[in-house]
């Protein structure tokens, strides 16, 4: 398997991991027990600092969206990497290492304050990203 391949693996599950974000929006089930006052109050509990004044609710589906963007830009840069990887290898590994060093602390954040898939999606990422990268430099080192 070439590192283009392990990395268009990594990008498609990286935009799985998106879609899977952003599906769950608004990441809140109103349903389960005590979630619904707790939504109650971060929708009117106001902060009156800012201009328009915004509630928690508003900060809180606001980060949840950031976070999907954020998703959907990894994924993406992942892709073009793989695109990098095939005409340029060394100039791919720079990518290759923010983007494992970007989906290790997703992992860690996941594995710490919320639940077992995302932890598995950005474990998979990480080992995509790095079996790309040995198998990289060890072409390069064999040629």
């Amino acid at each position: 398997m070439s590192p283009l391949v392990l990395l268009r693996i990594a990008a498609v599950i990286g935009f799985l991991f998106f879609i899977g974000h952003t599906s769950g929006a608004p990441w809140t089930l109103e349903d389960e027990s005590g979630a619904s006052s707790l939504v109650a109050s971060m929708k009117a509990a106001r902060v009156p600092e800012l201009v328009p004044a915004r509630t928690y609710w508003d900060f809180y589906f606001g980060f949840g969206v950031s976070i999907s963007v954020y998703l959907f830009g990894l994924a993406a840069v992942l892709w073009q990497t793989a695109s990098l990887s095939k005409r340029t290898f060394d100039a791919a590994r720079p990518f290759m290492a923010s983007l494992f060093v970007c989906y290790l602390g997703v992992g860690v954040v996941a594995a710490r304050f919320f639940f077992l898939l995302p932890v598995l999606m950005a474990t998979a990422v990480c080992l995509c990203i790095a079996l790309a990268w040995w198998l990289g430099w060890r072409k390069h080192r064999v040629a």
